[in-house]
């Protein structure tokens, strides 16, 4: 085993599913001390709670309940990782939601609960991040989840795509600000990719499929090999980039 984060400890939001709980299971493979933030326990698809599967396959790992739309819950994970663990090297701001609604259906309501978790839980996220890492001698990296709807127009994705819009250019800005302090900012943007809940909605799914090079779905361990190198120092030049993975669907 490489352990290319041994030492390292990680905070992974939205961590119980998806492409969350994969990243946090790759990430104490190679060797991090991860916290599982969520609002639930247990995984969209069901079985076993990702902190235990990461503890059963001989990782260290806590589980904290998280509401990224509240600023309290972001900092007490934050601190209750540094409690448990001794620092935080790793943030990735992981938990996100999806609604697709033409502009002329959004209400305020609608606008209110996406941004609150998509854009406000990654900006906070990153504050309470920042505020750990700046302080520490080898700084740290945070790592946010953006989408290729963070840099393209998708139909009736006006909502999400204003919030990883938003997400890909905080994470440019914050890659400039903290660069300074040791810490470097990354975000991912992907395309497709098969979790339960983009499986969901049947009809993007095929519309981005067909339109995809490599011709299928991405996978999350595959969204987290990507989080991975920006979360290790093989990445350690680099800062404010957006990655891409979504199997050419941009190209």
């Amino acid at each position: 085993m490489s352990e290319r984060l041994r030492g390292k400890t990680a905070l992974v939001t939205g961590g119980s599913s998806g492409n969350g709980r994969a990243i946090a299971r790759r990430f104490a493979e190679e060797g991090a001390n991860v916290t599982v933030a969520d609002v639930r326990e247990d995984p969209r698809m069901g079985g076993e709670p990702t902190h235990e599967l990461v503890e059963r396959e001989g990782g260290a790992a806590q589980f904290v309940e998280c509401d990224v739309s509240s600023i309290a819950d972001l900092r007490a994970a934050v601190d209750t990782t540094v409690e448990a663990y001794g620092s935080l090297d790793v943030m990735v701001n992981n938990a996100g939601v999806e609604r697709q609604l033409a502009l002329e259906e959004v209400t305020e309501e609608d606008y209110e609960w996406l941004m609150e978790i998509n854009l406000k839980g990654v900006y906070f996220g990153s504050q309470a991040a920042v505020e750990v890492m700046c302080e520490q001698a080898e700084g740290g990296s945070i790592v946010n989840m953006s989408s290729i709807a963070g840099i393209r127009g998708l139909a009736n994705s006006s909502l999400y795509c204003t919030s990883k819009g938003g997400v890909t250019n905080l994470t440019r800005q914050l890659a400039v600000e903290h660069g300074p302090a040791g810490v470097r900012v990354n975000a991912l943007n992907p395309g497709f990719i098969e979790t339960a809940m983009t499986m969901e909605d049947g009809e993007t799914a095929g519309g981005i499929l067909d339109q995809t090079p490599l011709g299928r779905a991405g996978q999350p361990e595959e969204v987290a090999e990507a989080a991975l190198y920006l979360a290790s120092d093989e990445s350690s030049f680099v800062t404010g980039h957006n990655l891409v993975i979504d199997g050419g669907f941009t190209a």
